[in-house]
Protein backbone atom coordinates (compact mmCIF):
# COMPACT_ATOMS: atom_id res chain seq x y z
CA UNK A 1 0.00 0.00 0.00
CA UNK A 2 1.12 3.79 -0.23
CA UNK A 3 0.90 6.19 3.32
CA UNK A 4 0.30 10.00 2.61
CA UNK A 5 2.66 11.40 5.25
CA UNK A 6 4.63 14.52 5.32
CA UNK A 7 3.16 15.71 1.74
CA UNK A 8 4.65 12.86 0.23
CA UNK A 9 3.57 9.15 -0.97
CA UNK A 10 5.69 6.26 0.69
CA UNK A 11 5.05 2.32 -0.02
CA UNK A 12 4.83 0.33 3.27
CA UNK A 13 3.65 -2.82 4.50
CA UNK A 14 0.35 -2.79 6.81
CA UNK A 15 -1.49 -5.52 9.11
CA UNK A 16 -5.55 -5.30 7.52
CA UNK A 17 -8.36 -6.98 9.95
CA UNK A 18 -9.41 -10.01 8.59
CA UNK A 19 -13.00 -10.63 7.25
CA UNK A 20 -14.13 -13.73 5.60
CA UNK A 21 -18.18 -14.65 4.92
CA UNK A 22 -19.38 -17.36 7.39
CA UNK A 23 -21.91 -19.23 5.69
CA UNK A 24 -24.94 -21.19 8.47
CA UNK A 25 -26.38 -24.14 6.84
CA UNK A 26 -28.76 -26.48 7.86
CA UNK A 27 -28.25 -30.17 6.78
CA UNK A 28 -31.17 -31.83 4.71
CA UNK A 29 -32.50 -34.92 6.25
CA UNK A 30 -30.93 -38.88 5.48
CA UNK A 31 -34.02 -39.39 2.98
CA UNK A 32 -34.11 -36.50 0.88
CA UNK A 33 -36.62 -34.91 1.95
CA UNK A 34 -35.53 -31.63 2.97
CA UNK A 35 -32.95 -30.15 1.19
CA UNK A 36 -29.90 -28.78 3.17
CA UNK A 37 -30.22 -24.52 2.65
CA UNK A 38 -28.28 -21.64 4.08
CA UNK A 39 -29.75 -20.01 7.21
CA UNK A 40 -27.57 -17.03 7.34
CA UNK A 41 -24.08 -15.73 6.00
CA UNK A 42 -22.30 -13.13 8.16
CA UNK A 43 -19.31 -11.34 7.69
CA UNK A 44 -16.81 -11.68 10.52
CA UNK A 45 -13.46 -12.09 11.23
CA UNK A 46 -12.37 -15.80 11.74
CA UNK A 47 -11.51 -17.30 15.30
CA UNK A 48 -13.85 -18.23 18.04
CA UNK A 49 -17.03 -19.23 15.25
CA UNK A 50 -18.76 -21.96 17.53
CA UNK A 51 -18.75 -18.83 20.47
CA UNK A 52 -19.95 -16.47 17.38
CA UNK A 53 -22.41 -19.08 15.97
CA UNK A 54 -23.73 -19.87 19.38
CA UNK A 55 -24.22 -16.53 20.72
CA UNK A 56 -25.96 -15.58 17.01
CA UNK A 57 -28.47 -18.22 17.71
CA UNK A 58 -28.96 -17.09 21.21
CA UNK A 59 -30.36 -14.12 20.11
CA UNK A 60 -32.54 -15.13 17.74
CA UNK A 61 -34.23 -17.43 19.82
CA UNK A 62 -32.81 -20.29 18.76
CA UNK A 63 -31.02 -22.04 21.97
CA UNK A 64 -32.81 -25.53 21.29
CA UNK A 65 -30.03 -25.62 18.36
CA UNK A 66 -26.66 -24.67 19.57
CA UNK A 67 -25.80 -28.62 20.69
CA UNK A 68 -26.23 -29.58 16.74
CA UNK A 69 -23.86 -27.21 15.36
CA UNK A 70 -21.12 -29.03 12.96
CA UNK A 71 -17.56 -27.60 12.09
CA UNK A 72 -15.32 -29.13 9.68
CA UNK A 73 -11.67 -28.55 8.76
CA UNK A 74 -12.43 -28.55 5.16
CA UNK A 75 -14.62 -25.95 5.18
CA UNK A 76 -13.43 -23.25 7.67
CA UNK A 77 -16.04 -20.37 6.19
CA UNK A 78 -19.16 -23.17 7.19
CA UNK A 79 -21.04 -24.60 9.93
CA UNK A 80 -23.44 -27.17 9.62
CA UNK A 81 -27.02 -27.40 11.93
CA UNK A 82 -28.45 -30.22 12.30
CA UNK A 83 -31.78 -29.93 13.65
CA UNK A 84 -35.39 -28.82 13.05
CA UNK A 85 -35.37 -27.96 9.12
CA UNK A 86 -38.89 -27.20 8.98
CA UNK A 87 -38.31 -24.02 12.09
CA UNK A 88 -35.18 -23.20 10.91
CA UNK A 89 -36.66 -22.61 7.33
CA UNK A 90 -38.81 -20.41 8.76
CA UNK A 91 -36.20 -18.81 10.94
CA UNK A 92 -33.73 -18.33 7.47
CA UNK A 93 -37.40 -16.46 5.93
CA UNK A 94 -37.55 -13.86 8.33
CA UNK A 95 -33.77 -12.98 8.56
CA UNK A 96 -31.37 -10.72 7.01
CA UNK A 97 -27.75 -10.83 8.44
CA UNK A 98 -25.06 -8.14 7.38
CA UNK A 99 -21.98 -6.84 8.84
CA UNK A 100 -23.87 -3.78 10.16
CA UNK A 101 -26.84 -5.80 11.01
CA UNK A 102 -27.60 -6.65 14.58
CA UNK A 103 -31.03 -6.29 14.55
CA UNK A 104 -32.08 -9.30 12.21
CA UNK A 105 -35.08 -11.25 13.01
CA UNK A 106 -35.71 -9.68 16.41
CA UNK A 107 -38.66 -7.42 15.45
CA UNK A 108 -40.16 -4.96 17.50
CA UNK A 109 -39.13 -4.05 20.82
CA UNK A 110 -42.49 -5.11 22.11
CA UNK A 111 -41.47 -8.65 20.94
CA UNK A 112 -38.01 -8.30 22.15
CA UNK A 113 -39.25 -6.80 25.75
CA UNK A 114 -41.50 -10.44 25.84
CA UNK A 115 -38.22 -12.73 25.17
CA UNK A 116 -36.26 -10.93 27.34
CA UNK A 117 -36.45 -11.27 31.16
CA UNK A 118 -35.49 -8.27 33.83
CA UNK A 119 -32.23 -8.19 34.09
CA UNK A 120 -30.47 -9.15 37.77
CA UNK A 121 -28.20 -6.82 39.33
CA UNK A 122 -27.60 -7.74 42.81
CA UNK A 123 -24.00 -5.82 43.04
CA UNK A 124 -24.97 -2.75 44.74
CA UNK A 125 -24.26 0.86 43.11
CA UNK A 126 -21.67 1.11 40.33
CA UNK A 127 -18.76 3.68 41.30
CA UNK A 128 -18.00 6.06 38.76
CA UNK A 129 -14.67 5.49 39.12
CA UNK A 130 -15.00 1.65 37.69
CA UNK A 131 -17.14 2.79 34.72
CA UNK A 132 -14.09 5.05 33.60
CA UNK A 133 -11.46 2.55 34.26
CA UNK A 134 -13.21 -0.10 31.83
CA UNK A 135 -12.49 1.10 28.11
CA UNK A 136 -8.92 1.09 29.16
CA UNK A 137 -8.96 -2.77 30.90
CA UNK A 138 -10.76 -3.31 27.38
CA UNK A 139 -7.81 -1.78 25.16
CA UNK A 140 -4.76 -3.44 26.98
CA UNK A 141 -6.06 -6.63 25.99
CA UNK A 142 -6.69 -6.19 22.31
CA UNK A 143 -4.36 -7.32 20.40
CA UNK A 144 -5.57 -7.79 16.99
CA UNK A 145 -6.85 -4.06 17.10
CA UNK A 146 -3.64 -2.93 18.38
CA UNK A 147 -2.07 -4.51 15.25
CA UNK A 148 -4.67 -3.15 12.84
CA UNK A 149 -6.94 -0.62 14.16
CA UNK A 150 -9.75 -2.41 12.10
CA UNK A 151 -11.36 -4.58 15.01
CA UNK A 152 -14.00 -3.83 17.68
CA UNK A 153 -13.75 -5.78 20.84
CA UNK A 154 -16.33 -6.76 23.39
CA UNK A 155 -15.45 -7.76 27.05
CA UNK A 156 -17.66 -9.08 29.75
CA UNK A 157 -16.41 -7.40 33.52
CA UNK A 158 -17.74 -9.00 37.18
CA UNK A 159 -18.52 -6.10 39.31
CA UNK A 160 -15.46 -4.88 40.82
CA UNK A 161 -13.85 -4.95 37.03
CA UNK A 162 -12.46 -8.29 36.59
CA UNK A 163 -12.23 -9.64 32.82
CA UNK A 164 -13.87 -12.68 32.59
CA UNK A 165 -13.48 -12.69 29.16
CA UNK A 166 -12.72 -10.52 25.64
CA UNK A 167 -13.60 -11.13 22.05
CA UNK A 168 -12.35 -9.19 19.15
CA UNK A 169 -14.34 -9.06 15.83
CA UNK A 170 -14.89 -6.60 12.11
CA UNK A 171 -18.53 -6.67 13.32
CA UNK A 172 -19.17 -4.54 17.20
CA UNK A 173 -22.54 -7.28 16.95
CA UNK A 174 -20.14 -10.11 16.68
CA UNK A 175 -17.89 -9.67 19.02
CA UNK A 176 -21.03 -9.45 21.50
CA UNK A 177 -22.39 -12.82 20.10
CA UNK A 178 -19.01 -14.35 20.74
CA UNK A 179 -19.38 -13.43 24.31
CA UNK A 180 -22.86 -14.48 24.83
CA UNK A 181 -21.36 -17.42 23.25
CA UNK A 182 -18.55 -18.55 25.42
CA UNK A 183 -21.30 -18.21 28.26
CA UNK A 184 -23.43 -20.20 26.84
CA UNK A 185 -20.70 -22.73 26.37
CA UNK A 186 -19.80 -22.37 30.15
CA UNK A 187 -22.96 -22.40 31.47
CA UNK A 188 -23.14 -18.77 32.23
CA UNK A 189 -26.00 -17.83 31.10
CA UNK A 190 -28.26 -15.44 31.96
CA UNK A 191 -25.19 -12.73 32.47
CA UNK A 192 -26.84 -11.66 35.87
CA UNK A 193 -24.68 -9.55 37.84
CA UNK A 194 -22.05 -9.26 34.96
CA UNK A 195 -21.07 -5.81 33.34
CA UNK A 196 -21.01 -5.92 28.77
CA UNK A 197 -18.23 -3.28 27.86
CA UNK A 198 -17.69 -2.93 23.89
CA UNK A 199 -15.51 -0.79 22.14
CA UNK A 200 -18.60 0.66 19.90
CA UNK A 201 -21.03 3.13 19.73
CA UNK A 202 -24.33 1.67 21.36
CA UNK A 203 -26.79 1.20 18.95
CA UNK A 204 -29.65 -0.91 19.21
CA UNK A 205 -28.34 -4.13 18.38
CA UNK A 206 -25.84 -3.86 21.48
CA UNK A 207 -29.08 -3.47 23.83
CA UNK A 208 -30.78 -5.92 21.83
CA UNK A 209 -28.08 -8.79 22.39
CA UNK A 210 -27.57 -7.78 26.35
CA UNK A 211 -30.92 -8.13 27.08
CA UNK A 212 -31.33 -11.16 25.47
CA UNK A 213 -28.16 -12.50 27.54
CA UNK A 214 -29.38 -11.11 30.81
CA UNK A 215 -26.76 -8.24 31.47
CA UNK A 216 -27.80 -5.69 33.43
CA UNK A 217 -25.38 -2.80 32.87
CA UNK A 218 -23.84 -2.46 29.19
CA UNK A 219 -20.90 -0.10 28.85
CA UNK A 220 -20.15 1.73 25.56
CA UNK A 221 -16.96 3.89 24.25
CA UNK A 222 -18.92 5.34 22.02
CA UNK A 223 -22.78 7.50 22.50
CA UNK A 224 -26.24 5.54 22.14
CA UNK A 225 -28.90 6.13 19.37
CA UNK A 226 -32.16 6.96 20.47
CA UNK A 227 -33.36 3.51 19.91
CA UNK A 228 -31.24 2.32 22.22
CA UNK A 229 -31.42 4.01 25.00
CA UNK A 230 -35.36 4.15 24.85
CA UNK A 231 -35.35 0.29 24.77
CA UNK A 232 -32.54 0.32 27.68
CA UNK A 233 -34.98 2.13 29.63
CA UNK A 234 -37.69 0.17 28.91
CA UNK A 235 -36.04 -2.83 29.28
CA UNK A 236 -34.05 -2.07 32.97
CA UNK A 237 -31.21 -2.06 31.53
CA UNK A 238 -28.30 0.48 32.88
CA UNK A 239 -26.62 2.03 29.23
CA UNK A 240 -23.23 3.93 29.84
CA UNK A 241 -21.76 5.16 26.54
CA UNK A 242 -19.48 8.01 25.60
CA UNK A 243 -16.81 7.26 28.22
CA UNK A 244 -13.55 9.15 27.84
CA UNK A 245 -11.50 12.27 29.00
CA UNK A 246 -13.13 11.73 32.74
CA UNK A 247 -16.53 11.51 32.07
CA UNK A 248 -19.75 9.45 30.58
CA UNK A 249 -23.17 9.30 29.60
CA UNK A 250 -25.77 7.34 31.54
CA UNK A 251 -28.58 7.03 28.94
CA UNK A 252 -30.64 5.17 31.11
CA UNK A 253 -30.62 2.95 34.51
CA UNK A 254 -29.27 5.70 36.38
CA UNK A 255 -30.43 4.58 39.73
CA UNK A 256 -27.28 2.02 39.67
CA UNK A 257 -24.58 4.51 39.48
CA UNK A 258 -23.26 5.23 43.21
CA UNK A 259 -23.84 9.05 43.87
CA UNK A 260 -20.72 10.42 46.03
Amino acid sequence: METYRNAEFSAESDLLAVEEPLELRVGGDEGGAEEAFTLSVMMRTPGQDRELVTGWLWAEGLTDAVDDLAFSADTPNVVTLQGDSGRLRGAARATLTSAACGVCGSGSVERLSVRAAPPVWTAGTLDPALILALPERLLSDQPGFAATGGLHAAGLFTPDGTLLCIFEDVGRHNAVDKVVGWAARHGGLPLSDRILVTSSRAGFEIVQKSALAGVAVTVTVGAASSLAADTAGALGLTLVGFVRAGRFNVYAGAQRMKRI
